[in-house]
């Protein structure tokens, strides 16, 4: 058996209702062994986002689509590389696997310009995660590592 062929029959099936007649079902661009890790999303509405630091820069773009996943899987809301470039950016991307509303994509405009999406376009990309629930443990100290406590730059640019 091929390894496209495992990998049919091991993915989950995600059921997902049209909200809005326009609404389009996410599709992988490129699929088979070395296929994308998300499907595009798309807007099923036009808007326009203001340029940054301008009131409506930020805007919920409706997909026109709800989604249940199974209890094992959830997913991610990502970035577009190619609207990411132009400045224009996802938020708040979590989608947990007993939601059942209509996802809508929460997108900045980090640009100067005003920037358009019309109805159709590709907005952002979805990726499915399997759901681990981890179990917190308190403790009073964390081990040390080579990297300690470093974050952003520790490293050197």
């Amino acid at each position: 058996m091929s390894e496209a062929m495992q990998t049919a029959k091991t993915s989950p099936r995600i059921r997902v209702q049209r909200l809005l007649p326009n609404a389009n079902v996410p599709k992988y661009a490129h699929v088979g062994d070395y296929g994308d890790l998300a499907a595009d999303l798309y807007a099923a509405e036009a808007a326009t986002l203001a340029p940054t630091g301008q009131p409506g820069s930020t805007h919920l773009v409706r997909t026109g689509l709800a989604f249940e996943f199974p209890s094992t899987h959830g997913a991610l809301v990502e970035d577009r590389s190619g609207l990411a470039v132009k400045g224009i950016t996802t938020l708040a991307g979590v989608i947990d696997p007993g939601y059942r509303g209509e996802l809508k994509v929460v997108i900045t405009n980090l640009s100067a310009q005003p920037f358009v999406i019309e109805e159709g376009h590709r907005i952002a990309q979805l990726r499915i995660v399997e759901r681990i629930q981890a179990i917190f443990e308190e403790t009073t100290c964390v081990d040390e590592t080579v990297r300690g406590a470093g974050g952003f730059g520790s490293t050197g640019v």
